[in-house]
């Protein structure tokens, strides 16, 4: 069976289009424009879960599949956004140093044609080693992951940070948890693989 509905990811991160990639469907990408902030008392896992699907909604087209992900990283109640820059990463590294973090990523599927919406959540949550000053600087100047939330660029060497991953999805932890998303879009009708 093909796959005639159009398919978008409403993403402009890089890791995302590469794990959606895997799943060998053709697809676009759009970048919506949603503002990312957390709403007060909002949860990560609830934050997650509100911008996936804003992002999904955000995408304006007809008889389509759009795909929406976000992820909030925590830990002992602190938020870990995109760095951003060196200074920040190395902050957020001495912070998570000998700690666990909870990344909680969520995917959102809309289908355009019915209106329905599919969510899932998927957590994470990773133990990070002991890091000293020398070897957070040495991954930095290497690694360079100032897009990732925490800084924590698992999908590279930001691996060999890491004491233990739990998960039932690690593709969770890039971004877009594809063990969910395949069993969405069979459910909305795409053939996957």
């Amino acid at each position: 069976m093909d796959n005639p509905r159009r398919l978008i990811l409403a993403s402009g991160s890089r890791y995302r289009k590469e794990l959606l990639g895997r799943l060998g469907l053709a697809f676009e990408v759009a970048v919506p424009d949603v503002d990312e902030s957390p709403k007060p008392a909002e949860s990560p896992a609830d934050t997650a879960l509100r911008l996936a699907v804003s992002k999904a909604k955000a995408i304006q087209a007809q008889d389509t599949l759009i795909i929406g992900s976000d992820q909030v990283a925590s830990s002992g109640g602190q938020r870990f956004d995109k760095p951003g820059s060196h200074e920040n990463a190395r902050r957020q590294l001495r912070e998570l140093s000998a700690k666990a973090a909870q990344f909680d990523t969520a995917v959102a599927l809309l289908d355009t044609r019915s209106g329905e919406i599919q969510t899932r959540l998927v957590p994470c949550r990773v133990t990070f080693r002991k890091l000293d000053d020398a070897l957070i600087e040495r991954y930095l100047q290497k690694e360079k992951p100032y897009d990732c939330a925490g800084a924590a660029k698992a999908e590279g060497l930001g691996i060999a940070l890491i004491a233990r991953i739990e998960t039932d999805d690690p593709t969770s932890l890039i971004g877009l948890p594809l063990i969910a998303l395949s069993e969405m879009l069979r459910k909305a009708g795409l053939s996957v693989p």
